[in-house]
């Protein structure tokens, strides 16, 4: 059976400065991209401003610096957003980066509903695996669902959610634990979401998934197999779905970057094809491939175009993208299929007994079995049970110190200065009264059941900054302490 299938191919490139992400955008886009992904700073993700004193040292370095709609314009200038697919890889702050977007396509005069694209707005894995939470669980939920609402009026063709195993499996889980307890996750979602009113079988076509591609090749392509037969049963028989988009597991991959090594580092080409090839053999619709420098730094330009012509050729020269399902009937992958199924069935089976997913974060008992795979994975890897090249096997001494030879990019640590100048003088131009009153409109929806996410456009149209607006609401639910999970 044949389809021509493809894939959004997707890279990231944002990192330093809006304006010096804008330009790697732009080349990404002529090289044949047919998606964004963009990835922020760590101050941005945990909600401070680059200008924060927790901030520093920060700024740029994992992703681009975003602070006001001034950087959010900067980014996507001459980029029509009406015209393109923009993945944001955005959690805690996700409400206000989304706020963010939609104030910019106004301005280019693009109509929030024709916006496509996607939002993290995973908000339960920070709770397990990554740690860029703010708010409580409870509250951050609610953000989520008030952000799911919101969408299904404003902007139906976005993507409200991308629930995401690869944080859990990055974190040391198993292939079986990476589907059960990114399913556990994405039940509470659905249910919340139910619980505010949506149809499940228009809500549900929004509903994404964002998974890692391993080492393991065999089990990675059963591992996607078990998932998409996984979901098509959780939303027909737990929430009722009936419109066939609404069971379809849509999903994007990325490449494994834990596994990526300093050592011998252009071993890493071969990690991320393979990576990659599990991912289209297994059905991925979006797919980004890291670059080989991984554990060096941030990716320099080579690394970025041979990542994605990995996989053009994939899609252009293999041949592997013209079968619907072309591993279907091999017993080793059957096998695996029903054995992954039914692993992460019985994951999602203990977690209902506890009590939800909610009370599953709460008590740490997640947390703990992550904890406890990638204690086992480093205790194989340090015994040399389980082989990395170059690193516990087939070692040169001639080879050590290879991958200083590697060009590793660098980000100017003048920008963070710079950007905290540019900030300082946004908010000496900006109106106090109308940025106060939209301050206190935020401030008021989350005290009351009122839906957040208007107040918070209409703020970052007033220069409200992506920090103040984390603070208004940190004065409202709180901060979460992490709890001991051993």
């Amino acid at each position: 059976m044949y389809r021509g299938r493809l894939w959004t191919m997707r890279q990231y490139a944002g990192f330093g400065t809006a304006a010096e992400s804008n330009a790697r955008y732009r080349y990404l886009l002529a090289q044949g991209v047919s998606g964004l992904s963009v990835a922020f700073d760590l101050p941005t993700q945990m909600g401070y401003d680059s200008d924060h004193p927790l901030a520093q040292g920060e700024v740029g370095k994992v992703g681009v610096a975003i602070d006001s709609i001034e950087d959010m314009a900067a980014l996507f200038d001459t980029i029509p957003l009406g015209a393109v697919s923009t993945s944001m890889t955005i959690n805690a702050t996700a409400v206000i980066l989304l706020a963010l977007y939609v104030a910019v396509a106004r301005r280019q005069h693009v109509a929030p509903a024709s916006l496509n694209g996607t939002i993290q707005n995973d908000i339960l894995k920070e709770y397990v695996a990554r740690g860029t939470y703010i708010y409580p669980p409870r509250a951050s939920l609610r953000i989520v669902t008030d952000l799911f609402a919101y969408c299904a009026r404003e902007l139906p063709n976005w993507n409200t959610i991308s629930i995401s195993g690869y944080h859990i499996r990055e974190a040391g889980s198993t292939a079986i634990q990476e589907v059960g307890f990114t399913f556990a996750h994405a039940v509470a979602y659905v249910q919340a979401a139910v619980d505010a009113g949506l149809d499940v079988n228009t809500f549900g076509q929004r509903v994404s998934f964002f998974f890692n591609a391993h080492n393991d090749f065999l089990e990675e392509i059963a591992k996607f197999r078990a998932a998409r037969r996984l979901w098509a049963h959780i939303m027909r028989d737990r929430f009722g779905a009936t419109n066939p988009r609404a069971q379809q597991l849509r999903f994007h991959t990325q490449t494994a970057g834990s596994t990526l090594t300093a050592q011998q580092p252009h071993n890493n080409i071969v990690r991320v094809s393979l990576q990659a090839l599990a991912a289209v053999l297994g059905g991925t619709q979006s797919l980004h491939c890291n670059g080989f420098d991984e554990a060096l730094g941030l990716p320099t330009e080579e690394s970025a175009r041979l990542a994605l012509r990995t996989q053009q050729v994939i899609a252009g020269e293999t041949g592997v993208i013209n079968t619907v399902d072309p591993v279907a009937g091999s017993f080793a992958i059957e096998a695996r299929t029903d054995d992954i199924e039914r692993g992460a069935r019985e994951i999602l089976d203990r977690i209902d007994r506890l009590g939800g997913t909610l009370t599953a974060i709460e008590t740490g008992v997640i947390q703990r079995q992550i904890q406890e795979s990638a204690y086992r994975a480093q205790v194989a890897v340090d015994s040399g049970e389980s082989v990395v090249v170059g690193v516990n096997r087939f070692t040169d001494a001639a080879e050590r110190g290879a991958g200083a030879t590697v060009p590793v990019f660098r980000v100017d640590p003048d920008m963070e200065r710079e950007q905290a100048a540019r900030l300082g003088a946004l908010r000496a131009k900006r109106d106090a009264g109308a940025w106060q009153r939209a301050l206190d409109a935020v401030r008021d929806a989350a005290r009351s059941d009122a839906n957040i996410v208007g107040p918070i456009v209409a703020a970052v149209e007033a220069y409200a900054t992506v920090g103040e607006i984390a603070d208004t609401l940190r004065g409202v639910f709180g901060e979460y302490t992490e709890t001991a999970t051993l």
